[in-house]
């Protein structure tokens, strides 16, 4: 074997040896979720103060029209007193949206309500931007924060207000839950991933006094923590994980409701999801990159900085995946001419750390969520592993431009108010929003080819346990290469 080939191997076996590592990392949280789970306190709507504290919810909103007008009849159904609930429509629309929301607050401002309507026409610091010019207005002294996808429940503050009896908590995060969630196989798959984030995750980190975060929307936070934080700031795409460590490097405290969930719609085409994950993997890399020094300087237990290294780094698993994806062919074809046919048992405790740790990973957390439908969740699990697989392209270019310092605007998730078939066959030729487009399909679909030629070689040498993993690889970047260039084939299923 010539060194070349040699050092081929050794790559790829310490990519895979990375990647079982963060693979592991998910046993560690399932672990911790069912250690401190007798930490967890029912949620149990509670007399509220008298008199009740004052509230702002604000309602970041950007080119919003097919759910605007939802979100806002929503936020004035809560209960809560009148006098105590303020409402500010954040909107940097260029759109419709900005006469549906300024409409929309109008009518609720002549039936009583404490509603504003706030445009800019200047999009400095996006929704950081937007969230931050609202806090400058605003006369509550806690702030929740909805997006434009979700429907707050009624309950939603009584939910949640009383958890602030105790001085040091500065958030409350509830859980999300999903409108559109049968809606297709990209949208089954999508709530799979965020349940394990938010029941696991989420979960284990709260309850085991490590650092979790706020997620953007869906939370409250008590105004005096994002003040003493220093703020909403726009120098990272994820804001809300920014501030989220800075709260809790001041020794804020951060609480997660398992129990309270607030129902938002899912991306319902490819483009969209990826735009998201795109946002999500960029912001998590620019925010390690900005806080992990802070956080390693800390007096924290050395147990929680090393967890806050894995949080933030999460998304340089999806380099490390399409590194493997590179390095696998070759790898192979050395060891065939080699005549290593069995070193290919080496890898498959590898595989399995990664595969088999995200199985139980969102196996779990189906089970802790609905104790009756999680027996259809290995179903899906493929398909998960799969998407998740076809998107590293997509991630990889994220988690580079984060890496290099390259900027890029906030781009925002499109919501499209389908959450059902009827909706789809009426709406879908004329939505105006779209995710991203760009030259990756192509080369997803390269990557298809290249794992489709790989089946083959490894059938005709007899190397049949690695064929279930190459399936995995071929299908997942099959499906996100077709279903970006042709987004309804994400809506099937």
């Amino acid at each position: 074997m010539s060194y070349l080939s040699l050092i081929f191997i050794i790559l790829y076996f310490f990519v895979l040896f990375l990647l079982a590592v963060y693979g592991m990392h998910r046993y560690l949280m399932v672990y911790l979720y069912y250690k401190y789970k007798k930490r967890a306190r029912p949620v149990k709507p509670e007399a509220l103060a008298d008199p009740p504290p004052s509230v702002t919810v604000q309602l970041p909103l950007y080119n919003e029209q097919y759910v605007v007008e939802r979100l806002i009849d929503a936020v004035c159904r809560i209960d809560y007193p009148r006098d105590c609930l303020e409402i500010q429509v954040l909107d940097d629309s260029t759109d419709e949206t900005r006469e549906i929301a300024a409409r929309c607050v109008t009518r609720y401002r002549e039936a009583g309500f404490d509603i504003h309507y706030l445009h800019r026409t200047d999009r400095t610091g996006y929704k950081a931007g937007a969230l931050q010019a609202g806090m400058q207005a605003a006369r509550g002294e806690f702030i929740a924060i909805f997006d434009a996808d979700f429907i707050p429940p009624t309950g939603f503050l009584r939910n949640t207000m009383h958890r602030f009896g105790d001085e040091r908590v500065g958030m409350v995060q509830t859980r999300w839950s999903y409108l559109n969630r049968g809606y297709s196989i990209l949208t089954r798959v999508q709530a799979i991933m965020l349940d394990g984030h938010f029941v696991m995750e989420h979960g284990a980190r709260n309850r085991s006094g490590r650092f979790f975060n706020f997620n953007g929307t869906a939370g409250i936070w008590r105004r005096d923590c994002i003040d003493a934080a220093g703020g909403w700031q726009h120098d990272t795409l994820t804001e809300d994980l920014d501030l989220s460590y800075r709260a809790q490097l001041q020794g804020q405290r951060f609480l997660f409701l398992e129990d309270v969930s607030t129902p938002s719609e899912l991306p319902v085409e490819m483009n969209a999801f990826k735009t998201q994950q795109h946002r999500w993997s960029k912001g998590s890399i620019q925010t390690a990159k900005k806080m992990l020094p802070s956080v390693w300087r800390s007096s924290l237990p050395f147990r929680n900085k090393l967890e806050a290294t894995y949080h933030l780094t999460n998304n340089m698993a999806y380099m490390l995946m399409l590194l493997l994806s590179v390095l696998i062919f070759p790898s192979i074809v050395i060891r065939v001419q080699a005549g290593w046919i069995n070193s290919f048992w080496i890898d498959l405790p590898f595989l399995c750390a990664a595969t088999v740790s995200v199985s139980l990973f969102y196996l779990f957390a189906q089970f802790e969520i609905n104790r009756t439908r999680w027996i259809w969740c290995p179903l899906y699990l493929p398909v998960l592993m799969s998407i998740g697989i076809g998107i590293c392209l997509n991630n990889t270019r994220a988690v580079m431009e984060a890496l290099l310092n390259l900027k890029s605007g906030f781009q925002r998730t499109p919501k499209y108010g389908i959450l059902s078939r009827t909706e789809q066959a009426v709406r879908w030729r004329r939505l105006r929003y779209r995710g991203i487009r760009n030259w990756l399909p192509a080369l997803e679909l390269l990557f298809a080819v290249h794992f489709g030629l790989l089946i083959y070689y490894t059938a005709i040498n007899g190397i049949y346990p690695s064929i279930p993993f190459l399936c995995l690889f071929f299908a997942g970047f099959l499906y996100v290469g077709l279903a970006s260039l042709w987004p309804r084939t994400a809506s099937r299923g």
